[in-house]
């Protein structure tokens, strides 16, 4: 149909603002969605002394909180990333779309080095703002936290550990964010060129895409989301060994003394498994309001 909205055949160049809040509406599409999954993964990459916090697998997981805590539980903390995924997201994105413009990577189809460092910058200004929301969101994740909502988690851990609480992950969170971002930006910009060469309408291209892309970045990041996690809920821990690590290096060598080799692909499954939908969303959705907006 004539009236159709072509997403590919738009103007690439677009305002910052139509890219920052695309991105902001994609973010909170993104993490909405899949938010009981990842609470799945990060009490699989919690270590933990109690029996009933240790789970098999995805649906085990799943089945146990449901039946034990409710299925509420699965949501708890997820205020935290739509206040902080909105913000971030915006951040994200329009410095995406600046900086690929900048370099050129609109301009010519094989601009590799473009989309990489696009990708890279743009992490890098979004987790600045984001990580703060996220360690709130892991600590109310855990298993028995006492926290009930996103403020008073925030009052808690910063009365309890001060400012750098909420930034004691940040390094490792860029050693995670700057390679995923880089890494899916670059696979879901390939993998869109193959399947839709002639750039037409067709949003089953962003949402295959884009899985394909979340799938192999989070693969790849596993280790260092593990790595993460343990950094930003050592405050809640009762073992001093974990609440005694300072950064990336601490906790590898805890994970590897704790676990060996397999201590770095802990929640692998329920990662991919958010990545894969939540990358499709997200880039569905920043496309589509992306576009919508244009055509206004």
């Amino acid at each position: 149909m004539a009236d159709e909205i072509d997403y590919e055949a738009l103007p690439p160049n677009a305002s910052l603002a139509v890219n920052m809040l695309a991105g902001a509406l994609a973010g909170i599409s993104e993490h909405a969605v899949m938010y009981p999954v990842d609470s799945i993964k990060t009490r699989m990459q919690v270590y933990t002394t109690s029996p009933v916090a240790v789970y098999s697998g995805v649906g085990n997981a799943f089945a146990r909180i449901s039946s034990t805590e409710g299925a509420r539980a699965l949501w708890r903390g997820v205020w935290s990333v739509v206040l902080g995924a909105g913000p971030a997201h915006a951040v994200h994105f329009g410095t995406l779309e600046a900086v690929k413009e900048l370099m050129g990577g609109n301009d010519h189809a094989d601009n590799y080095l473009a989309t990489a460092v696009a990708g890279g910058a743009a992490t890098t200004a979004a987790d600045a703002l984001m990580n703060p929301f996220d360690v709130i969101k892991q600590r109310m994740q855990i298993h028995q936290s006492q926290h009930r909502s996103v403020l008073a988690c925030a009052r808690s851990v910063y009365l309890k550990e001060g400012l750098g609480a909420f930034y004691v992950s940040y390094p490792t969170t860029l050693a995670i964010s700057i390679p995923f971002n880089a890494i899916q930006f670059t696979v879901y910009e390939q993998v869109k060129r193959v399947l839709n060469p002639r750039h037409d309408y067709s949003p089953s291209t962003h949402i295959t895409a884009g899985g394909i892309a979340g799938a192999v970045a989070a693969a790849v990041t596993t280790p260092l989301d593990v790595a993460k996690t343990l950094l930003q809920t050592k405050g809640s821990s009762e073992d001093a060994a974990i609440r005694n690590v300072r950064g990336l290096p601490d906790a590898f060598k805890l994970i590897w003394a704790r676990d060996g080799i397999k201590g770095f692909a802990r929640g692998i499954s329920p990662r991919v498994l958010t990545a894969m939908p939540s990358t499709a969303i997200c880039w569905l959705s920043y496309e589509f309001f992306k576009a919508a907006m244009r055509s206004d």
